[in-house]
């Protein structure tokens, strides 16, 4: 068995929602817009000769786009659903607007200061979030003679599992900066049964691109 797997982990590329600010939550099947494909190939090219052993996305086709040129090459690839955005409920798709501007804010805030049981309208807490993924990290780690591993996934979600990973409290799940298509470069030690950050969030493979979201 191989003592260490490299895993990395990317946040996909940019849809028109994010770029109109938008939530999508895990309701919202958005495909990449220009700038997202965009950033999809820029990753692709910078990474291309990286060694993968295996593919891992939510079900959601923004992180299939993200990661399609691996797809491409011929790399194994699975989609869990385990690994969608969280759920924002009734708030998924609607336009910006000054009330929901302020339900997110307080929402948000409500997480930080702990209360991380308490869902979005209709939708789900970010307990809920990390009780279904924790199955899919169990599944990753199970599975050793995978040395290293791309995993694509969402914003919010990404945040839950870095606090999972990490052995952090879940209300500093926004501890974790991220932005479209960044990496972080994780490493487990299947000795020591624990994770560490390599580096990230990575952004230089963007940097001829227009800014992002």
């Amino acid at each position: 068995m191989h003592p260490i797997k490299d895993i990395y982990l990317i946040r996909h590329g940019e849809t028109d929602y994010n770029r109109m600010g938008v939530v999508q939550g895990s309701g919202i099947d958005a495909h990449l817009n220009e700038l997202g494909r965009q950033q999809a190939q820029a990753f692709f090219d910078h990474y291309e000769d990286l060694y993968i052993d295996k593919i891992y996305t939510s079900a959601l086709i923004r992180t299939h786009q993200s990661v399609d040129g691996f797809i491409k090459k011929g790399i194994a690839w699975e989609q869990h659903t385990g690994l969608n955005e969280i759920s924002w409920g009734n708030k998924e798709g609607k336009s910006p607007n000054t009330d929901d501007d302020l339900y997110y804010k307080n929402l948000t805030r409500t997480w930080r200061e702990g209360n991380i049981h308490v869902p979005s309208e209709e939708g789900e807490s970010p307990v809920q979030v990390l009780e279904r993924q924790k199955p899919v990290v169990d599944l990753i780690l199970s599975r050793p003679e995978e040395q290293a591993i791309l995993i694509a996934m969402h914003g919010r979600a990404m945040r839950v599992l870095l606090t999972h990973l990490f052995e952090q409290p879940l209300h500093k799940m926004d501890d974790f900066a991220h932005s479209n298509l960044c990496l972080y470069h994780l490493q487990y030690s299947y000795p020591d049964r624990a994770f560490k950050l390599v580096k990230g969030p990575l952004t230089e493979h963007l940097k001829h691109l227009p800014d992002s979201m």
